[in-house]
């Protein structure tokens, strides 16, 4: 553009992007987004409690997205030598976004 500075072009609106889907604001999917980057071949309760998305509250509402995830596929329930303890193996799929269901 002839005659334009810098902060006239600065002033103007920006073009019209591409649409960009926004991230979900349900817990079960930024838990399975989080899991999709964690290192590791498993994660316990613990771990997810601590490094996982926020918010959480306690034990027991990660404990509802973990079943969550488990109904759906996403974690596989692993033995623990105690009762108490919660360990899962990430199912790890070759999708670019993945979702749950439901």
């Amino acid at each position: 553009m002839a005659g334009s500075n810098l902060f006239d072009r600065l002033r103007r609106p920006p073009a019209a992007e591409a649409a960009i889907e926004q991230p979900s604001k349900d817990p079960a999917q930024r838990m399975l987004d989080f899991l999709q980057r964690w290192p590791g071949e498993s994660i316990s309760r613990t771990e997810m409690m601590i490094y996982g998305p926020r918010p959480k509250k306690n034990a027991e509402e990660v404990l509802k997205l973990a079943t969550t995830l488990e109904k759906h596929g996403w974690l596989t329930p692993k033995s623990t030598p105690q009762k108490r303890m919660r360990h899962w193996n990430i199912v790890r799929r070759p999708i670019v976004h993945p979702v749950v269901d439901g």
